[in-house]
């Protein structure tokens, strides 16, 4: 076997004259009627090789070669004319000229283009995945993707952290989404859960005396799958004991200080701005907008208190709110049409709109309005007599109009996103610590059930309990929740009056939770941490929209590996040694 001595990328100028072994794929063939000139391929780079029609054997041998086949060859470096020296790759002043060839295996013509950018649909992308990561985007990602995890590692290990994995069959404690249930053979009837996060174990580890952990740790949910979202993930997970709020959120921007530095070139300046919920919602409509986009929510409502407008007056005689979003973009009737009943599936009553055109301002309420109210919402939406469109909704539920409007707003978020280039960092603080789940028709946690309440709102608010905040944070990145964190409950006291506020009793309590609430009796510190999305953080890192372009071997949107063709059926032997019967057929699903 021919095997290298350098790889695609290495040889320079200062090689010339060197016999060299090369591996790698053929990428692409020039046939110049005499000499044929081929760049071969590996993960460092590629390398112009040369083959002359001299050396007969070996120039017939070449001219067998195709896409993708995998070759050695030997041969001394030289010089490349000066005319046809190419500048755009490290390699680019030097070529191979081929004394001996080994064709190690040869490859069918591929379905998709791996040695350039196109617009291959995704689904091909994905099904013919060991393809697809050829490709010089796709490679790049990850070794980005490896570059970041090594720099992750350096960094917790320089400040005393411990890397300890967390088990991946455990059992199912619900954290809010479905878990991925594993049947044991051993004990039938039984089932451990696949991890939607190491939540628990990295409080028992502080319990345990370990009072700094970190672990790049694979997550698992079972989840009504989003756009860009994968059922299995990875998050730095990070916890630390002895520590308040202030000092995690220290440790984490020292992170990102340090890794923006790095990958993007970019200096952050400490600290970070903050927001608190209520302020990025009554802003913003969202808790994870981009700030950079500057259009905000304006309170319009005593604009309109003594309005004929019967619409806005209605609400606000009932304790509502009016509040308004300013666009610099001339909408048409039908954009509008849409989105006003894109609103009206969330809730919404109406939308009323006014678009400003030159001056001119078109409304169908503009009858209903008075002139110095249309002067006056003109003035607190700082239209400054740019064109553009204002959207309006009134309700006597303000969060609920802060949230239509942020639908809205996400929407011309993302518009701006795909033509700037930007990096908006910021914390949010304060979150609510329950909120009510419309879908189980209770309360619900807004973050997990083991984060700390803030200790004055659970005295004050216990029979409000939607009044409570949270010691959580999150930081949000161009408009992505990147990290996600909280101070931890460690009194059990404090543990089991939130499962209590929950509706979890103390039976439900000790059949889901017991060896936590044990443990809670022996001796715990105060202790807080986080986890960091971390395929989302690469590819915001990387200038990628969707997470799968991160990630070797992603699932589709529903789920589904194109390329293994997972989830797949399994042989009526294994169930049965598990006890289950499949009552769905594959001709229902």
């Amino acid at each position: 076997m021919l095997k290298r001595t350098h790889t695609c990328g290495e040889l320079r100028i200062s090689d010339v004259g060197k016999t060299v072994i090369l591996n790698g794929w053929v990428d692409r063939i020039r046939d110049l009627g005499g000499i044929l000139f081929i760049l071969l391929r590996d993960r460092y780079g590629i390398t112009q090789i040369v083959f002359e029609p001299s050396n007969i054997e070996v120039y017939e041998m070449a001219k067998e070669l195709g896409p993708e086949y995998v070759i050695g060859i030997r041969g001394k470096v030289r010089k490349r004319p000066d005319e046809a020296m190419n500048p755009k790759i490290p390699t680019g002043e030097i070529e191979v000229i081929v004394d001996e060839m080994e064709i190690f295996s040869k490859s069918k013509i591929p379905p998709i283009y791996v040695n350039r950018e196109d617009d291959t649909s995704e689904e091909m992308r994905m099904r013919y995945r060991y393809l697809d990561l050829r490709r010089e985007g796709m490679k790049k990602n990850l070794l980005l993707r490896h570059e970041m995890a090594v720099f992750v590692r350096n960094f917790f290990n320089e400040r005393d952290f411990v890397e300890i994995e967390t088990p991946i069959l455990t059992k199912s404690t619900p954290e809010g989404a479905r878990d991925f249930l594993v049947p044991s053979r051993l004990k039938p009837g039984r089932f451990y859960a696949l991890p939607q996060s190491p939540q628990l174990f990295k409080q028992i580890l502080m319990i345990s005396g370990f009072d700094r952990y970190y672990q790049l740790a694979r997550c698992f949910r079972d989840e009504d799958f989003r756009a860009d979202r994968q059922p299995e993930f990875t998050q730095v997970d990070v916890e630390m004991s002895f520590v308040e709020r202030e000092d995690v959120l220290d440790l984490a921007e020292d992170l990102f200080v340090e890794l923006i530095r790095k990958f993007k070139g970019i200096e952050l300046e400490k600290p970070f701005r903050r927001f608190t919920y209520v302020d990025v919602m009554e802003r913003y409509g969202s808790d994870k907008p981009i700030t950079v986009f500057e259009h905000e929510l304006k309170d319009l409502s005593d604009l309109f208190k003594e309005t004929d407008f019967k619409v806005f007056r209605n609400v606000l005689e009932k304790g509502g709110v009016v509040k308004g979003l300013f666009v610099e973009k001339k909408h048409t009737r039908g954009e509008i049409g849409k989105l006003e009943d894109e609103l009206k599936r969330k809730g919404a009553k109406g939308l009323v709109w006014f678009i400003l055109d030159g001056g001119e301002v078109r409304s169908p309420v503009m009858k209903f309005l008075s002139e110095s109210e249309v002067r006056s919402l003109l003035e607190r939406m700082e239209t400054k007599d740019r064109d553009g469109t204002i959207f309006m909704v009134a309700d006597e539920e303000r969060m609920h109009v802060n949230e239509l409007l942020g639908i809205l707003r996400s929407k011309f978020e993302k518009e701006f996103a795909e033509k700037e280039d930007f990096l908006d960092v910021f914390w949010v603080i304060d979150f609510p610590m329950f909120e009510w789940s419309e879908e189980e028709g209770r309360i619900v946690a807004n973050h997990h059930p083991f984060t700390m309440p803030n200790s004055e709102d659970l005295e004050r608010y216990e029979d409000d309990p939607l009044k409570i905040r949270a010691l959580s944070y999150d930081l949000v990145v161009n408009g992505y929740e990147i990290l996600s964190g909280s101070i931890r409950i460690h009194d059990r006291k404090i543990q089991e009056k939130v499962f209590n506020i929950l509706g979890i009793d103390e039976k439900e309590a000790k059949e889901r939770f017991g060896f936590f609430l044990e443990a809670l009796e022996y001796g715990v510190p105060p202790h807080g941490g986080f986890a960091i999305g971390f395929d989302r953080l690469v590819a915001v890192i990387a200038g990628e929209r969707s997470i799968r372009d991160v990630i070797a071997f992603p699932k589709t949107t529903s789920g589904v590996d194109l390329m293994t063709g997972a989830p797949s059926e399994v042989r009526k032997e294994q169930l049965e040694e598990l006890g289950i019967d499949v009552k769905i057929g594959s001709d229902d699903l």
